[in-house]
């Protein structure tokens, strides 16, 4: 049995990171993300913040704002939409989120760091990006979302392909962050357009598709957790697996792991029931997290639960630790390690 890391981890930069969780994860952790420390900490809103000071869009006075409400009726924020400017030219718009620039610069640590021995060899660099319709969902009105995801998804398979022009593809694992899709898919939006799920799919596979060959594939599909909890509590592991199928069903590559998330309150067969019509291949891996800070217990009772119905092959937290405190990571770490040597 693995760790799976999502991605964030609020520690000082990528050497920091990398080897924090190289030391106390061992050899359990087959991928290692570089933390998405600095202006990814706190996932997209960075991209948030870009696509505010475009010159070639602008507030669409025409639209509510995305209302921000938790599972328990708490109210977060608004987040205003943006729409492309009357006239905008298409075909000259362009984005420069840095991903790719970020990722380059973390392997290199990386890189450095397996060569003498502190990474173990084998671990491969785990990129993970957000979908492009992430900030299509949040921040871009309806009116100009169809072309936002367009160009906007040919940006991200532009910086894969940049990725890996560096990083060699055996070397190599990208995540894609699955959020906005799967609140979309629990009717979480006030509005929900004709084709939604055909678009989130169809996304999906032109993103999975971007992964060159030897490189390896994964999806994180999220409840969101701007407050470090679900933004949305999932009634059980239905629409997990509607969505896991779907997407093997249609990517024409291997998909390498699915990584799920499971609340702290569950570890009822109501809950993982639908894992038994999961119909993934043999070699993807299925990874829950179903890790709580603090929990050795109930952690290992909501595996049992799961594993009556699925086989597990790693385990990790519900999503990123960006908005943990850097105190509680050598716990955390601690806590995975004990749940996979007694349960290897």
């Amino acid at each position: 049995m693995q760790i799976h890391l999502v991605g964030s981890v609020p520690l000082a930069d990528a050497a920091a990171v990398f080897r924090t969780v190289a030391d106390g994860a061992g050899d359990h952790i087959h991928r290692l993300p570089d933390g998405e420390t600095g202006t990814r900490i706190n996932w997209v809103r960075f991209i948030q913040e870009q696509l505010n000071a475009r010159p070639d869009m602008e507030v669409d006075p025409t639209v509510p704002p995305v209302k921000w409400v938790q599972w328990d009726g708490k109210h977060l924020r608004d987040i205003h939409r943006l729409r492309f400017k009357p006239g905008t030219d298409l075909s000259q718009v362009t984005f420069a989120t840095g991903y790719a620039d970020m990722a380059i610069e973390s392997f290199t640590v990386f890189d450095r760091l397996q060569s003498a021995g502190a990474i173990a060899a084998g671990t491969r660099f785990l990129v993970c990006m957000a979908t492009s319709l992430a900030p299509g969902y949040n921040y871009i009105s309806p009116a100009s979302r169809p072309d936002f995801v367009r160009l906007f998804t040919d940006h991200l398979g532009g910086e894969v392909a940049k990725i890996a022009r560096v990083v060699p593809p055996e070397r190599l694992a990208v995540q894609w962050d699955v959020c906005q899709e799967v609140l979309m898919w629990e009717n979480y939006y006030a509005e929900q357009h004709a084709g939604w799920r055909d678009e989130i799919i169809g996304v999906q596979k032109r993103l999975g598709e971007a992964v060159p060959a030897g490189a390896q594939l994964g999806y994180h599909l999220c409840y969101g957790s701007p407050a470090d909890e679900h933004l949305l509590m999932p009634r059980d592991m239905g629409v997990m697996v509607e969505m896991t199928n779907g997407i093997v069903h249609t990517v024409k590559r291997p998909v390498d792991f699915f990584h799920l998330p499971v609340p702290k309150d569950r570890g009822d067969d109501a809950f993982f029931a639908p894992l038994d019509g999961l119909c993934i291949d043999s070699y993807t891996e299925l990874h829950l997290g179903l890790l709580h800070l603090g929990d050795d217990a109930g952690d290992a009772q909501r595996l049992a639960a799961a594993r009556r119905y699925t086989r597990v092959d790693g385990i990790g937290t519900e999503c990123g630790w960006g908005r943990k405190k850097p105190e509680q990571i050598p716990a955390l770490l601690a806590q995975h390690r004990r749940l996979v040597e007694t349960n290897i």
